[in-house]
């Protein structure tokens, strides 16, 4: 766990990895597969039934007055990135396959992430307040602005993908959406358990992901995904990631003092207009694409959330270095 923790590797993502190699020699088949879906399906309901219970009425009011801040972040999240992943377009299918490109495409159209947007904005010394706020009504329009971007973005590529985006809202709205607001309303009954057994809550969250990924991966086994992704895919994958990021990163940082906010709103404009979320990826990819597709559109997001965790992590540091350098001065 330290050798993890002086690489900035968060144990998790080498759990995950794990998973997609056991998927990769021992992927789920026939009638374990009928079971294995339909655990998914229950797990999936139960994440965001988790995520609704979790999530405060005080934390959505909290800092929403500061719509200019919110503003430049939804950009980011939802104009910004979409921008860059079409501007990506030029790579296909000399150095990336259109496959990969969609997946790519899926990352950009994401959602922030909530709990490691508001910890990084936490340690860096930002208006956490405002990051709670933003990344929690991030989350919570996602489950409709996703879809309609891929929707938009991603065309049909041999029936791979939905057309009929409307369906692909329904199918979200009853999968991710009602249990949602279903764990919120219960809220005022569970939230002193949830608050009490946060470990436990945080592992259901894992777990759920950690199934998710294994179907996936299992049923893009069966289709021989690693015949279609080699050694050379993975490294442009992380490459692509990498300068997708530093673009974002660069762009959020140079905005936020072109227009004029505090180091603290710049602080939280750079850690949550950055983030891309696999908690709300990897299930909201199992509602909107055919199993077969689902595990190679998963691989940019998993990579790019390593990532973007080892860079921002890097990031808060150095902010909180400088904070502590201001206050000494």
């Amino acid at each position: 766990m330290n050798v993890l923790q002086k690489l900035r590797i968060d144990p998790f993502l080498v759990i995950l990895i794990v998973v997609v190699i056991i998927a990769s020699f021992f992927p789920c088949e026939g009638e374990a597969k009928k079971w294995f879906q339909h655990l998914t399906t229950a797990a999936i309901a139960l994440l965001f039934f988790m995520h609704g219970a979790k999530l405060s009425r005080n934390a959505i009011l909290a800092g929403i007055r500061h719509w200019r801040l919110h503003l430049v972040i939804f950009t980011s999240t939802f104009i910004l990135f979409p921008i860059l992943g079409m501007g990506l377009s030029f790579i296909v299918p000399e150095w990336m396959s259109p496959t990969v490109y969609m997946g790519f495409l899926y990352l950009c159209v994401l959602p922030a992430t909530v709990q490691s947007a508001i910890a990084f904005t936490s340690v860096a010394g930002g208006n956490v307040a405002a990051a709670i706020c933003s990344a929690s009504a991030s989350s919570l329009l996602g489950v409709f602005l996703s879809p309609l971007l891929v929707g938009f973005l991603i065309q049909t590529h041999e029936g791979g993908v939905q057309t009929d985006t409307w369906k692909a809202i329904k199918d979200i709205v009853l999968q991710l959406m009602v249990p949602f607001i279903a764990g919120h309303l219960s809220r005022p009954l569970i939230a002193s358990w949830v608050e009490k057994h946060k470990k436990w809550v945080n592992m259901t969250d894992r777990s759920s992901i950690l199934l998710v990924v294994y179907v996936a991966f299992s049923e893009a086994v069966v289709e021989g995904i690693w015949h279609k992704i080699d050694a050379y895919s993975l490294l442009m994958i992380g490459i692509v990631c990498c300068v997708l990021l530093a673009i974002v990163l660069l762009i959020n940082v140079y905005s936020s003092r072109l227009l004029g906010f505090s180091k603290d709103d710049e602080i939280t404009i750079v850690f949550c207009g950055s983030k891309k979320s696999l908690a709300n990826g990897v299930p909201m990819a199992n509602v909107l694409f055919p199993a077969p597709m689902v595990g190679v559109m998963l691989l940019p997001l998993m990579i790019f959330h390593q990532i973007q965790l080892m860079v921002c992590a890097v990031l808060a540091q150095r902010y909180a270095q400088r904070l502590k350098i201001k206050k000494a001065e």
